[in-house]
């Protein structure tokens, strides 16, 4: 499994965008992208991918996203307007793009979308999309507050430092 992290914001999220935390390389750390293949094993019997096969690989995003920004123990508490919005062949690469678009107390929102693999120059076709609600959660499962992002103290700028602060 491939995995790039995009640097450009989301126009609708630009509130936390603006503030959000870059690791050590100066790489964003509430978003990430993966690259997927879609294989026999996971399509049905038209020859696309099975819908729960589909929530299983944007729910995977969303809970690499929220560990990623948090660093802390996460579980998913919810998914919300979840879209299947054409079918997927078996052999499709797909490209998972996950956000971060609200952090609460004890919870986050992750917006998964799924793009067919695509040419340069040409446009990404949506294929799947949905919400996911992460909670930072104990040892013992019960919820507890959402930490800063991990940041590397010694390798980021002062202004970072602030911004991550709140």
């Amino acid at each position: 499994m491939k995995w790039t992290q995009h640097l450009n914001a989301d126009p609708m999220h630009q509130d936390i965008a603006a503030s959000a935390p870059s690791g050590a390389d100066g790489v964003r750390l509430d978003q990430l992208t993966l690259t997927e293949l879609v294989l026999p094993e996971q399509s049905n019997h038209y020859g696309t991918l099975f819908g729960p096969n589909g929530l299983a690989l944007l729910g995977k995003a969303a809970y690499l996203a929220a560990t990623r920004y948090t660093r802390q123990a996460v579980v998913m508490a919810g998914a919300t307007r979840i879209e299947f919005l054409r079918p997927v062949p078996v052999g499709a690469i797909l490209k998972i793009h996950a956000q971060i678009v609200r952090v609460g107390k004890t919870s986050m929102t992750a917006r998964i979308s799924a793009n067919f693999d695509t040419a340069p120059g040409t446009r990404a076709e949506g294929v799947l999309r949905g919400d996911f609600e992460m909670v930072t959660v104990d040892e013992h499962g019960r919820p507890v507050a959402v930490s800063a992002p991990h940041l590397n103290p010694e390798q980021l700028t002062e202004q970072t430092l602030a911004a991550a602060r709140g």
